[in-house]
This record gives C-alpha cells, structure tokens and sequence, in this order.
C-alpha cells in the first residue's frame, strides 16, 4: 500500500514570485544564450528570491543527466546532449550581461563522456575567471577520478561544492547506485589534497528519515577532511515519482544544527527548510571569506 503523502506544514508556505527587472533580465540571457539554470529545472522554492538578489545556478552540458537519483527533478537518460563548444563563452558573455559578481555554475552527471565533461567543466570557469568574478561550482562526482578533479581545481574557482546529499545509511534509497557516501567523501578530500587554499563546501537534505546523530555524524565526516562550508534543507518531494517525505524537520532544528555546525568548525553553515546548496551563495560573508582569502 502507497504511503500517503504527508501535509505540508505553514512554515512551508512559499511567497509567490516577484515579478522584477533582475528576474526579467536572467530569464531573457538564459534565452538568447540557450542556457540552463538548476533554478528552474529542479524546481527550486528560493528562484525569486535568489534571483532577485542577483543569484543564478547555472547549468551546463545539457539539461539531461545520466544518472537518476530518487529525489531530483532533472530529465535523466543514459546518454546526454552533445556538448555545445561554444557553451564557455556564451555563459560568460550572459555572467557579464546581467552585471554579476558571484556566479554559481553546477552540471548534470556525464558518464557518458570519457571525461565525463570535466575538461568542458574546467574550460567554462576558466571563461568565467577572465570576468573578474568569484566562480564557486557545484560538481558532480566524476567517479571520484582524480584527474578529472584536478582539472576542476586547476582551473582555479574560488569555491568547489559537491554535495554528499544524506546521511550514510540512506545512500542507497536516495542517490543513483554509481553515486555513494565514500566516493562523495573522496571527491571532498581530493580536492583539499590537489590545493589546500580552495575552499570546499558540501549539503544534506533532511526529511528522509534520518537521525540527529546521524545528522551529526556526517558533519564530523565532512569536518574530518577540512569542508569548510555546509548547507541543510528540507527535502520536498518535486513530483508523485520521486520519494516520498518522511518527515517535515521544523525550523527550530534546522537551528539546531546550524549551531553545531558552527561549533564543530565550518567556516560557514546555512541551515533552513527552504536552504538548498547554492541557497545565498553569495551572501555578504562568503564574499568577504573569499576575497581575504590568500
């Protein structure tokens, strides 16, 4: 029997989207580019005010990903689009059009590609460099391949994301089979290993039926190889295909664990029902955090 859904509480209410010339404006660069947000194709409850604020996720080497894990909205197929060579210097000139500072730049999984795009990857941040802006990007996990990671970092952006998702005993309901809590922590601690100066930054979802403790235990995990930045949110459940919420964690824990995380040495923890991983990327802190960062 289909487990029945359970009701969103009234802290989950999300204000209607604001209808203002920053939003205009990314929408139209996103058209005259042919460009991707994972704003908008995962449905994300922060686009309004995000993109007021002047913040876009970018999302690169197509809208299709191949691979298919339980809780996220973007089209999954074993093979992805063909990667368009021109794609670097379009999101470039689109960064540069909408006047930006921060850009956040994340992709689908290519496990298609013998590099799985990490030489693509790599080549749009370098375009994005040239404009004179902080550049923090969310990764996929290249099967932890140490050469397609260092081409991620030697193309020097400021902040390297990549989210390890849920806790370690739920790896398996959540994320597609090629991805698990190991090859995440790997891909964190690599990263630290190639360039010690970079900072790293990861994300849970809560809802899924976790525990504090084991909430907890994964922020040690993270702190253990030197993430310096963690996120938490809500799980919301984008449509009746996907996995269903166990549970609707109130605000007030959410709290909870922003302090521990503080107290246990991030340099930086967002933490809230409506927190997703680019979630205030370029928050006034960040910014400054990486600026004086030698």
């Amino acid at each position: 029997m289909e487990q029945l859904a359970l009701r969103k509480p009234e802290w989950l209410t999300i204000t209607p989207p604001k209808n203002n010339y920053k939003v205009n404006s990314i929408k139209e660069n996103l058209n005259k580019f042919n460009l991707h947000t994972v704003c908008e194709e995962s449905h994300c409850p922060n686009i309004s005010e995000c993109w007021s604020s002047g913040t876009a996720t970018f999302m690169i080497m197509g809208d299709t990903c191949t691979r298919g894990c339980k809780f996220c909205n973007v089209k999954t197929y074993y093979k992805g689009i063909e990667l368009d060579k021109d794609e670097p210097i379009k999101l470039a000139e689109a960064v540069k059009n909408l006047d930006l500072d921060y850009i956040v730049v994340t992709s689908v999984d290519r496990d298609d590609l013998n590099d799985q795009g990490s030489s693509h990857f790599a080549e749009c941040i370098r375009e994005l460099k040239k404009n004179n802006i902080l550049v923090e990007v969310l990764i996929p996990d290249f099967k932890a391949d140490y050469y397609c990671i260092k081409r991620i970092v030697e193309s020097k952006p400021d902040v390297i994301a990549h989210n390890i998702e849920t806790i370690r005993r739920l790896q398996k309901k959540v994320r597609d089979p090629r991805a698990n809590y190991e090859q995440s922590l790997k891909v964190l601690r690599t990263i630290k290993e190639l360039n010690k100066n970079i900072f790293t930054k990861s994300s849970i979802m809560l809802g899924f039926g976790e525990t504090d403790e084991e909430v907890i235990k994964t922020m040690k995990d993270l702190r253990e190889i030197d993430v310096d930045l963690f996120t938490l949110g809500q799980y919301l459940r984008p449509s009746q295909r996907h996995l269903n919420v166990e549970e609707f964690i109130h605000p007030d824990k959410f709290k909870f664990f922003e302090i521990k995380g503080k107290e246990l040495g991030f340099r930086y923890v967002a933490s809230g029902p409506f927190v997703r991983s680019s979630y205030k990327a370029g928050e006034l802190f960040v910014k400054n955090l990486l600026k004086n960062n030698p």
